[in-house]
C-alpha cells in the first residue's frame, strides 16, 4: 500500500482538534455527525452513477450553511494555496486570471 506523504498529513483536513466537553460542543458534534451520516449514506448508494454535490448541500439540513461558514473561515488558507500555485501556471492562465480580477473589481 502506498505511503501517505508528509505534505498530506499536515493539511488542515487531517488535523484533529480536541473539543471541550460542554453541551454546546456536544450539540455541534451531534449535528456534524448527523450531516456526515447523511452524506455517507448518499455517496454509498450503489445505484448512483454521479454524486450531485448541489443535491447534498440542498437536501442535507444545515450542510450548506456549515459549508459556507467553513469556506469563509478558511479563506486565508485558500488565498495562500492560490498564491503558492501561481508559479505553476502558464502565462496564458495568469493573464486569464488577471482579466477575471479586473472584470470583478
Amino acid at each position: 500500500m502506498p505511503k501517505k506523504s508528509d505534505k498530506n498529513t499536515n493539511s488542515p483536513e487531517n488535523t484533529v482538534v480536541s473539543l471541550p466537553g460542554n453541551k454546546q460542543n456536544n450539540g455541534e458534534v451531534a449535528e456534524l455527525t448527523r450531516m456526515l451520516a447523511a452524506v455517507m449514506e448518499y455517496i454509498s448508494d450503489d445505484t448512483l452513477e454521479v454524486i450531485d454535490i448541489e443535491y447534498l448541500l440542498d437536501e442535507t439540513e444545515g450542510l450548506k450553511d456549515w459549508w459556507e461558514h467553513y469556506q469563509e473561515n478558511n479563506r486565508k488558507s485558500i488565498e495562500e494555496e492560490i498564491r503558492n500555485s501561481l508559479s505553476d501556471l502558464s502565462l496564458d492562465d495568469l493573464q486569464k486570471i488577471r482579466e477575471q480580477i479586473k472584470k470583478n473589481s
